[in-house]
Order: C-alpha cells, then structure tokens, then sequence
C-alpha cells in the first residue's frame, strides 16, 4: 500500500535528510550551487536549487546519487548547532536564499543548522544521526521552480528523490511509480483523444470530441442523481459587479487570485467560486420554514489565476467547472440532512469503486457565529456520520472561520489519496448577504448554510478516474462503447454497416473501423483505445446472423446472438 512519506515520522525524517544529502553531493560536483528550500512531501523529497548557468538534465542525475552513496558510505555524523540570529547572518552571508529565509523568521524563532562533513545547511530539523542511514534512495527527475513560487522571481532547478529504510520498499515504490506513470492522465488524455493544452492558454483545458462525450456523461449522470434527491438546478453569470466580491469578502481575501475587467467603467470579476451567485438567487424571493431544506444545484463554470508553475494537466487549471450545491435549512435539519448527503456521496463513489475516508474539521481559534452553533455543528457532524455507519478522523481547529467541515478523501486503485468531497458549514455568508426566512412563528430567522461538492470539479474528477481506470472506463461511461472490426471488408462490411445502425439505434456509443488494415492491427488499436468492446465480424457470424465479440482486457471471444449482445450491454449499463 502507497504510504504518506510526510505523514510517516521515520521515513519523514529520513527524506529531509536525504534531501540535505542530495543538496551536498551537488554542491561537490557544482560548487557554486546555492540552495533555496529542501522539504519533505508526500512522494519523498525536493531541493530546489539555484545552479547558475548549470542546467541539470534527467541523465545527470545518475551522477549526482553515485556522489549521494559515495557520501553515505564515508558514515559522517550530522551534527546540529544552534544560533543566535546575528549569527546566522554571518555564518550564510554568502547565501542570499539562506540571508532571505533567516530575515523572514520571527523573533522567537530558534535558528539551527546542520552540518555533515564539509557541508552545512540552515535547518531546524530533525535529522537522522548519520548519512550513513541513508543507503536506499533513488533520485526521480528535475524539473525546474520559480523562487518563491513568483514567475516574477528567478527559475530554480528542483529535484525531487525518494528515500526508504530498505530495498525492498524503495523497490516496491519505483514500481508504483512505474504504474502511475503507465496511468498519466495527460499520457492517456492524448492517447485517446479526450483533452489537450495550447501555449494560447496556459492551464485552460481544451475538451476534444471524446473528451466531449466522457464529460457530458459525468454531468448527465450528475443531474440525474441529484434529481433523485430533490435539487433544484440554477445557472449563476460568469462575471459579476466588484460590489458583489466586496460583499462575499472575495475582495479583499481572494482578489490576487481572480480576473479582472473593466465594464462601463465600472470593475467586474470572473467568478472564482460560484456560492455569492447562489446567495443573489436565495435572496430573489421569500422563503418560508416549509421550504427548508432548500437544495440548489450548480455545474458551475469558474476562473483562478493559479501559478503557472502549479498547472498540473486535469489536476491544477485554471478554470474547471465545480459540482456545486448550497443547501439552505434549519438548525434542526442540520443532522438530517447531513446524514442524506453522506449516503449521497457514497452511492456515487461506489459506482465508481472509489473507497473514502471522512475527516472532521472542527472550530479554529479565529471563528465567526455563536459558539453554541458551532459546537451543534460540530456534533451534528459527527453524529451523522456514526448514524450513516462513517469511521471519520478528526482535524481539531482545521475548520475553516464560518463553520465546521466534513472532507471526503477517495482512494484510487494505486492506493492514492485524492481530496474530492467537501459538506462544509457556513454561519459567514448567510449574514453577509442578510440571509432570511420565516419561521413557523412567523418571525425571520438565518438559515444554515451548507456548501457541498462530490466530485470536487468535473476537470479534476476526470484527471482522478482516467487514472483510476487506467483509461479502460466503465462501459456506461466510455467515449466508444463498442468497436466493430469486419474481417473482410469485400464480404463482411455490408454485415458490419447493419450491426452498426442497429446498435446506434439501441443507444450505444459505436466505432466502425472499416480500414484497410489486418485484423490483427485493428485488433491491437482497438486494445490500446480500450474500448469496452470490440466485436470481430466474419463469414461465420454473417452466415449465422450472430456476432463474436471480446471484452478489454480478455483474450477470450465469445459468439452470441444480436439480441443477446444488446441486452448484456443494457444489463452492465445499467
């Protein structure tokens, strides 16, 4: 099973020292590289790194773990030292990266640094006794990292390694990476025609025909369920007046991360977020107690500016579609109505055999509402998940300032974590935009405010299951459903045509490929686009009015009747 490096104390430690062990072993083939931060991440470790006029390439890297091992072999201790400020400022004097952290660190900071053999790094640790631990580790790739994460500031070279305890686990690992790379949604996006990026718009995903089909599958089946459950759909304007974002607080707490225009002189923002718009629709009309819970629905399209050196495929962009929804009700109805959208969220993860674990974010010490609602809130919460029959883990004071959240952690089949589902309370913008109904004594009361997503975002949703699936969807969801391949096209195309018409006329999703090509090729393209199903038609099907038909990833040919296929397929569809 996948570990967190990060989460793991012993292997976190021993990757911030394999960091540090990396950071020497370059600074001894380039001497005048000068390194900025090396942390420990899930995956393992990165040091960033500033080499000057050196650029590092994959190839060298090689180079660089042979120096790592002859290091480690030499056994040098790792020593730390603490320092007073003016200390550090000269020990680093030399080091702007090292000059820009320590100017950086409060007053009460203790500032410490690590030395092993002739290399020193600033550092508050901790680390393991001595490189000598550290045999196991396998340097991944280079990429390169703005300082700061600022395209305005200097591009670094980052690279990112990997450190375990023994053999066997670096081992088992490298093949996991090995698979994951296999299952690259950017790889597969291109391989089967479902997205691309264009250097015109950076991090602005372009959907491609099959792309197309896949997505419109996903929102179909999205509104179909939520009709199931009771939700109202609404479509919100992409661009909206300045006053608006002032009075949601996106003004002034987001603004760096929005688009901005100017409108008959006045400013409007493309949404980052699609919740002030359904507030603007709660409050086009008065509501009553009886109404409650009102649950409104909203495949909304929207617009971050995120670093370009965050964009990561379907993973990191900078506009998606977010499956939102906002649920106003009761306090009363708070656990209810939780409970409803726990079995919600599970019954759409189970059609895509996504296992999840539930965290509780409860109050952080800077909150806003009535601490009496907030620790309902929070008790609503967790009852509700011990009635739906949800273990959960709490996250104290992880909650964000206007309510308590649950948060829906899907597993994949590589055993990666992905955050996808969020339920989180909102006591903030029901008062912002004064937020009412009447209750049953006919006085106007302030809703609770629930903001909810599942798939977290179309885009990032399709990036997790076309990993997930390593590209072979589910047949409900698969751009071609079914490939029909005539042995001959002289004696079997005619056959072919009637069996295509007659498919696409039951619904299904079909691909003839009449191509002058051996069956053999046409048989392995159609194993390499992982259609579901892919039927092989000759003289012994047309003679017998029968199809022969073989399923992604069986070797086995199975012959049936027309009907027969048809209703199978109707059957696993639905």
């Amino acid at each position: 099973m996948l570990k967190n490096i990060k989460e793991d104390e012993k292997l976190s430690i021993m990757n911030h020292s394999c960091a540090h062990l990396l950071a020497q072993a370059v600074k001894h083939l380039y001497p005048n590289a000068l390194f900025w931060v090396g942390p420990v991440i899930e995956e393992g470790f990165y040091y960033d790194i500033d080499l000057g006029d050196n650029v590092i390439k994959e190839e060298d890297l090689e180079k660089i773990e042979k120096e790592m091992k002859k290091i480690s072999k030499d056994g040098k201790r790792i020593y730390r030292e603490e320092l007073s400020r003016e200390a550090a400022l000269e020990k680093f004097k030399n080091d702007p990266y090292k000059i820009d952290l320590i100017n950086n660190m409060s007053d009460d900071t203790v500032i410490s640094c690590y030395t092993q053999g002739d290399f020193t790094d600033l550092c508050r640790g901790p680390h393991v006794e001595s490189v000598k631990q550290l045999k196991h580790f396998k340097l991944l790739k280079v990429s390169g990292a703005y300082f700061k994460g600022d395209s305005k500031n200097k591009m670094l070279q980052r690279i990112y390694g990997v450190c375990f305890e023994n053999e066997e686990d670096l081992n088992e690992y490298l093949q996991f990476l090995e698979e994951a790379k296999k299952r690259d949604h950017k790889k597969i996006g291109k391989e089967l025609g479902l997205f691309m990026f264009s250097e015109y718009g950076p991090g602005f995903p372009f959907w491609l025909p099959n792309g197309m089909i896949l997505r419109k599958q996903l929102e179909d089946f999205w509104y179909k369920e939520h009709a199931k459950e009771g939700y109202l759909f609404v479509n919100t304007p992409i661009m909206l007046n300045r006053d608006l974002w002032e009075v949601s607080g996106h003004w002034a707490n987001y603004k760096e991360n929005m688009y901005t225009s100017m409108i008959d002189d006045k400013e409007f923002a493309i949404k980052p977020m699609n919740c002030p718009g359904g507030m603007l629709i709660y409050k086009n009309e008065l509501h009553s107690y009886k109404e409650l819970p009102l649950r409104i629905g909203e495949l909304g399209h929207v617009h971050r500016h995120e670093a370009s050196g965050a964009l990561n495929g379907l993973f990191r962009v900078r506009t998606f579609t977010q499956d939102d929804a906002h649920i106003f009700m009761t306090e009363n109805q708070i656990e209810s109505e939780i409970i409803r959208l726990i079995n919600f969220i599970d019954r759409v993860y189970k059609i895509f055999n996504l296992s999840y674990d539930i965290e509780l974010s409860t109050r952080p010490d800077k909150y806003i509402g009535d601490i009496n609602v907030w620790n309902k809130s929070e008790e609503a919460l967790m009852n509700a998940c011990k009635k739906a029959g949800k273990n959960f883990k709490i996250n104290p004071g992880d909650g964000a300032f206007y309510g308590p959240k649950l948060d829906f952690h899907v597993k994949d089949s590589l055993g990666r974590v992905w955050q996808c589902g969020t339920i989180q309370l909102d006591m903030n913008l029901p008062e912002r935009f004064d937020l009412t109904y009447v209750a049953s004594d006919g006085t106007k009361k302030r809703p609770i405010m629930l903001h909810r997503v599942i798939f977290g975002s179309i885009e990032r949703f399709i990036g997790i299951i076309t990993e997930h699936f390593a590209g072979a969807f589910p047949t409900w969801l698969a751009p071609v459903q079914i490939n029909i391949i005539p042995v001959n096209n002289e004696y079997h195309l005619e056959y072919s045509k009637k069996i295509y018409n007659l498919l696409l006329e039951n619904n299904f999703r079909v691909n003839l490929d009449d191509r002058e090509e051996k069956v053999g090729y046409r048989m392995r393209e159609s194993v390499v686009k992982k259609y579901p199903y892919t039927l092989i038609l000759g003289q012994k099907e047309v003679d017998k009015n029968t199809i022969s038909y073989r399923k992604h990833g069986s070797e086995e040919t199975i012959n049936v009747s027309i009907d027969e296929f048809i209703n199978l397929i109707k059957k696993e569809i639905k």
